[in-house]
């Protein structure tokens, strides 16, 4: 008992004094980037558990309860586990207690945004709760994290998608000519990019004298997947831009890296195998910035007029009439009058902080592939190489989809 407390209530206090002390200064607008902070506290705090608790967990009666103690790599696993579990179970009840808010009247527009020492104790609580639970339910979790950590690389995938639609269009309505250069710039940057870079994949995986068909498969794949890009997007007949096509082929080239470089440091073809963990803690880096950037990004788009993001009631879902009608506003009460609706679904802004929380589990263990090989290396394994390449062939297929969809329904408005 006393060594859970050691374990949680050192970390945890010192998170929860600074979120304290800058707690009165949130204010509604900021709210948004607080959750932000905590999530990425949250993932500080499994990195150091991941490097410090295993020596504490082995001592732990209902946490090590094996004839044989396992490997330290099991017990790291298992402290990034409760660690996301909690912090799921803060956001998943977020995201449930918010189902049905639809204007800042309700009182749970209030809880959102407000409270926060409340919500920094309640936060250290539930993770500090885990270490209390028997095995048999972080296991379960373990699993479900695998298909939530996929369902958070599609949502990925749909908002940097949003996200380049977005950029291209803005630039696209200044009708100017700098701006269409500026496009064509980034576009033959991108590609030459992804093009360099595959060169590059092909002479750190497919080294001489070794069978890599496998390797190689998969990078000649990324660049058909480049070159279709910009066939379809250019199309008199698609509505596309050669920009997103450039961004997207360069992305799945990194996806493309980010698997092969994950490949066991005994497999053959892994041409860095020598500097596997300079390697996979550098992919480590990258992929918890990439899940911050991505969850920052979609807390920032939330309010955007895209009805994936945002409820219903929201003039910015695309409504086609006011929400106060001219005719009816002399019958209103001055509360209905008053009434604003929310600019962004509170339920798919903390859904997405939970299923993040499953990725960044997922992400630090490497796909819990990692207990069987050594500590210092992380998210490594075949298990990680294929969640890479399947994403990488599901970015492909959504953006094609986003193109030739058009055409398919042209009832539909996409």
């Amino acid at each position: 008992m006393f060594v859970v407390s050691c374990l949680t209530s050192c970390c945890a206090s010192c998170a929860c004094g600074a979120c304290m002390s800058a707690a009165s200064a949130i204010s509604r607008r900021s709210a948004r980037l607080a959750y932000c902070g905590l999530f990425a506290l949250s993932l500080i705090l499994s990195w150091i558990l991941r490097e410090v608790a295993a020596p504490l967990l082995q001592k732990i009666p209902w946490i090590n309860t094996f004839a044989h103690t396992p490997s330290k790599e099991w017990f790291q696993t298992n402290a990034v586990l409760r660690v996301s579990l909690g912090n799921f179970l803060f956001f998943a009840t977020f995201a449930a207690m918010m189902i049905g808010v639809k204007d800042q009247n309700d009182k749970r527009d209030a809880w959102h945004h407000g409270g926060w020492v409340l919500k920094v104790v309640v936060w250290a609580v539930l993770i500090a709760l885990m270490f209390f639970l028997p095995n048999i339910v972080i296991t379960i979790y373990e699993t479900l994290s695998k298909f939530g950590s996929g369902f958070f690389l599609l949502v990925q995938v749909v908002i940097l998608l949003d996200f380049l639609t977005s950029w291209n269009d803005s630039w696209v309505e200044k009708d100017e000519q700098k701006w269409y250069i500026a496009l064509l710039v980034v576009s033959v940057v991108c590609y030459l990019a992804t093009f360099a870079f595959s060169g590059v994949l092909f002479v750190w995986f497919n080294p001489s004298g070794h069978d890599c068909g496998l390797n190689i498969f998969f990078i000649v794949m990324t660049l058909i997947l480049a070159f279709a890009f910009a066939i379809i997007a250019l199309h008199p007949q698609v509505n596309g831009s050669l920009m997103p096509a450039s961004v997207i082929s360069i992305y799945c080239a990194y996806l493309c890296y980010s698997g092969l470089s994950s490949e066991p440091t005994d497999y053959e073809c892994n041409g860095l195998h020598r500097h596997s963990k300079q390697v996979s803690t550098g992919t480590l880096v990258l992929g918890m910035l990439t899940t911050v950037l991505s969850v920052v990004y979609s807390a920032v788009r939330a309010g955007s007029s895209t009805a994936f993001l945002s409820p219903p009631s929201s003039p910015k879902a695309g409504a086609t009439s006011p929400l106060l009608e001219g005719d009816n506003e002399a019958g209103k009460s001055s509360k209905d009058a008053e009434a604003k609706p929310v600019s962004y679904s509170y339920t798919f802004f903390h859904l997405i902080f939970a299923l993040a929380s499953m990725y960044s589990a997922m992400l630090l263990t490497g796909w819990t592939s990692s207990t069987s090989g050594s500590s210092e290396l992380i998210d490594v394994g075949w298990t990680t190489v294929w969640v890479r390449i399947c994403t990488e062939w599901a970015t492909a297929a959504l953006y094609i989809w986003t193109l030739v969809a058009p055409l398919i329904f042209p009832d539909r408005e996409f």
